[in-house]
């Protein structure tokens, strides 16, 4: 009776510590939603989304931060693609071509790791260190490039772990009728684990977007669109950076509805990821 008790008085505590979590995460979630939307959503405006910086934005006066979104999607989408090109053969390899426990799986897994924990901005130093050793200049080029190395560690353990629940009977069955180890990885892998993989994909984005450390000494800043890889280029966080260091109170207000902006498309894509992996879901063999 005693055990008992105390098994119950251990499963009580857990439980309550579990709720207190939940309601600790959700609540801090909630309050930085309301704090966004409460100044925020007052100053976001059509000509916030649709215009770029005209003379004396910084200070008040008219124009949007167009720039900064277009600009945080070209650098996002454009890293991501660059990582997804490095990272998907990296995650094959892991489970494919490299046995799943052995040293070397261990170690490019610990390597990626440390990889994941470096700060953005350590990134952003070494983007720009490798910017000036080609020669180049801030440019959504060079944003890019540093982006990819940024999202490419997220990406790949994103998508081992995904791998790595593939159903071995599958595999092993795929070899048995003959087909080889990319036939198998191409044909049998990729069509079972693809709901995850978009998830990976749509993870790696999401972080791309809201980075601002990486991107401050290599992408640059501008009012403009850019036109070209080599042109400087905005970015939605770094445009509620400045915005913020402004004294006028009406260009913070704005900075709250760039923040907002922001959080509505991280918002987009992560409802977007679950989607895509629900309609995919269906043709996965249970």
């Amino acid at each position: 009776m005693k055990r008992m008790t105390r098994r119950h008085l251990e499963e009580l505590i857990a439980q309550g510590l579990m709720f207190l979590s939940l309601a600790l995460v959700a609540g801090s979630l909630g309050w930085i939603l309301f704090t966004i939307i409460q100044r925020g959503a007052p100053a976001l405006t059509w000509d916030m989304i649709t215009k770029t910086p005209k003379g004396g934005f910084y200070m008040g006066k008219e124009g949007g931060v167009l720039n900064a979104i277009l600009g945080s999607l070209y650098l996002a989408l454009g890293g991501t693609v660059a990582a997804l090109v490095f990272s998907l053969p990296i995650s094959l390899g892991l489970n494919i071509y490299i046995p799943r426990k052995s040293r070397w799986a261990l170690l490019v897994r610990s390597l990626l790791d440390v990889l994941w924990g470096i700060p953005s901005i350590v990134y952003g130093a070494f983007g720009f260190t490798l910017m000036l050793a080609l020669g180049m200049r801030a440019s959504l080029l060079a944003g890019i490039i540093t982006l990819a190395f940024v999202e490419l560690p997220i990406m790949v353990r994103a998508m081992d772990e995904v791998l790595r629940r593939m159903p071995r009977d599958l595999e092993n069955a795929s070899y048995a009728m003959g087909a080889t180890r990319i036939e198998t990885a191409l044909r049998v892998v990729l069509p079972q684990m693809l709901p995850g993989l978009v998830t990976a994909v749509m993870l790696a984005f999401g972080r791309g977007i809201g980075d601002a450390a990486s991107v401050l000494f290599t992408a640059g800043y501008t009012d403009r669109i850019p036109t070209s890889l080599m042109d400087p280029t905005a970015s939605l966080p770094l445009a509620v950076f400045f915005q913020l260091s402004m004294p006028y109170p009406e260009v913070q207000k704005r900075a709250y509805a760039a923040a907002l902006i922001l959080t509505i498309l991280v918002l987009l894509v992560s409802f977007l990821s679950r989607w895509i992996s629900a309609r995919l879901s269906r043709y996965s063999i249970k």
